[in-house]
């Protein structure tokens, strides 16, 4: 068994022919062996690394006439009969690359069977493009189909709209829009680890099954292997479904957030971070909510609600920064065909100082603006204790405070949730929502009550079940500390960073009421 892992290891380095004739026969006894050997022995693709898309059309002079190998998808095929023209792309870029190949080639008999949506391996000298908007194309030497594609593929050269596109999420990588997206999530995934380590902060990783309800809200999808037969389920005497008998002998559900779990790593290591899927079982059909959504959560010992702010700002400019600066390609494309203001928004974003207002000022500057006309508001009521609507949201910072990010702050503590930390004025909370322009909230965060008294007063006036919440008071028994952190929803950074208008088109594949498929 060792020396066939042996024989196919350097089958893979193309020095299977070097081995002593024992090899040969090992071979002959096992045909997928030489099979392998046979594939993998040829000097040329062995040593002949695949370029991507991105590093063809980026590349530098030393490029030209280098004979690469690219793999892709074909976006479009045209066949001058004495030569062929295919545009590749392989995902790494919104643009794709040209290949030209000449009917002379051995393996010209192969553009017959290429059409949109083919996948295809394309071998060939790099050189300067003679059309517009390329630097280099690649004349082709060898041509091989990967995978055809039929005629009813339904991403065909044309305009596909976002609402259609939805209903073969499986495909829509393939398209411009997705494909963007998904690049600039993922940069913003890796920029999001980058900042937080970089501050010395630890990532834990909490768990999504949970019996406590983070916001009170009682919003949570049920987790449960209760029988489906109604009639199976078992009861307590009062006719109520007995879960001391389901899996985890509780009522338990998806987590909403992994803030309180994060807390007790944050009272313990100092700075943690968590970074991980959440859900929500609110009956929405709006553009800003999902189901299923993607959570980054700091926690920070011995800080406040000043630290919460400061560091929400610079993680926010930094992650920013690493898009503008790796998928400007991306946001070029977002910036012509999504939202002509991306450009200039982003740019504010990352040097202009966030604009910070309390509360009670933000509700005095909208009472004045809607009494100006209050037809013009869909929620013209607005006083201390309102929840303010994504309308008023968006007028504080896209005409208040002029298109800059804003920090409201210190909320009234009838609506915000049990954990945020009581202000001395007895009437309000040390919270804040940062607002952004186009999206409104972005960020919720506060500082989190660490006097047990107070904690478990408010536990018991909003009626939750104390008793399941002992081990988050317990942090307030053994060496309490002042701490405070914030939750911002990834895909909504996602659609602030693209300027994509529903959410639905800032995750693979959108999970909200009514819709789980793929």
């Amino acid at each position: 068994m060792r020396f066939a892992r042996c024989v196919a290891f350097l089958g893979m380095l193309g020095l299977a022919a070097t081995l002593p004739r024992r090899a040969s026969l090992q071979g002959a006894r096992r045909p997928g062996l030489v099979r392998l050997l046979a594939t993998q022995t040829s000097a040329d693709s062995a040593l002949l690394r695949r370029y991507r898309v991105r590093e063809v059309l980026e590349g530098e002079d030393d490029l030209l006439n280098k004979e690469v190998v690219v793999r892709g998808w074909c976006r479009t095929v045209r066949d001058q009969k004495s030569f062929a023209f295919l545009e590749v792309n392989d995902g790494s870029s919104v643009k794709g690359l040209q290949a030209v190949v000449d009917a002379s080639l051995p393996s010209f008999g192969e553009v017959s069977r290429l059409s949109t949506g083919a996948a295809v391996s394309v071998r060939g000298v790099v050189v300067e493009s003679p059309g517009k908007g390329q630097k280099f194309e690649i004349k082709a030497t060898e041509l091989e189909v990967v995978g055809e594609c039929p005629a009813e593929y339904p991403l065909q050269k044309k305009r596909h709209t976002l609402e259609y596109l939805r209903t073969i999420a499986h495909l829509r990588p393939r398209t411009n829009t997705i494909s963007a997206a998904a690049r600039v999530r993922s940069t913003l995934a890796g920029a999001t680890h980058e900042f937080f380590q970089g501050k010395g902060f630890q990532y834990v990783q909490t768990p999504l099954i949970t019996s406590s309800d983070c916001e009170g809200a009682g919003e949570m999808f049920r987790v449960s292997t209760m029988p489906e037969e109604v009639a199976k389920i078992p009861k307590t005497e009062d006719g109520k479904v007995d879960y001391s008998q389901d899996f985890f002998g509780a009522p338990t559900y998806l987590t909403v957030s992994g803030q309180l779990s994060g807390e007790a790593y944050a009272c313990a290591l100092g700075d943690i971070y968590t970074f991980g899927p959440t859900f929500r079982a609110e009956n929405s059909q709006t553009t800003r909510h999902l189901a299923e959504f993607w959570m980054i959560e700091p926690e920070m010992a011995f800080a406040g609600l000043p630290e919460v702010m400061q560091n929400a700002e610079e993680y926010i400019k930094f992650v920013v920064r690493k898009v503008q600066e790796d998928c400007s390609p991306d946001l070029d494309f977002f910036g012509s065909f999504v939202d002509k203001t991306l450009t200039d928004r982003l740019a504010k974003l990352v040097e202009k100082p966030f604009e910070r207002i309390a509360y009670r000022d933000a509700v005095v500057e909208l009472q004045k603006e809607i009494a100006k006309d209050p037809s013009k508001w869909q929620f013209p009521e607005v006083e201390f204790g309102t929840d303010l609507q994504t309308e008023h949201e968006r007028w504080l910072c896209e005409k208040l405070a002029g298109g800059r990010a804003t920090f409201v702050y210190d909320y009234p503590k009838d609506i915000k949730a049990f954990y945020m930390r009581e202000n001395p004025d007895g009437e309000t909370v040390g919270a804040t929502d940062l607002l952004v322009p186009g999206v409104g909230e972005l960020v919720g965060g506060s500082a989190r009550e660490e006097r047990l008294e107070v904690l478990v007063d408010k536990i018991q006036k909003m009626g939750l079940p104390e008793e399941e919440y002992w081990w988050y008071l317990d942090l307030r028994r053994f060496g309490s500390v002042p701490h405070a952190g914030y939750g911002l929803g990834f895909e909504r950074l996602v659609c602030y960073t693209t300027g994509i208008e529903n959410i639905r088109d800032a995750v693979a594949f959108p999970r909200y009421a009514g819709s789980a498929k793929f």
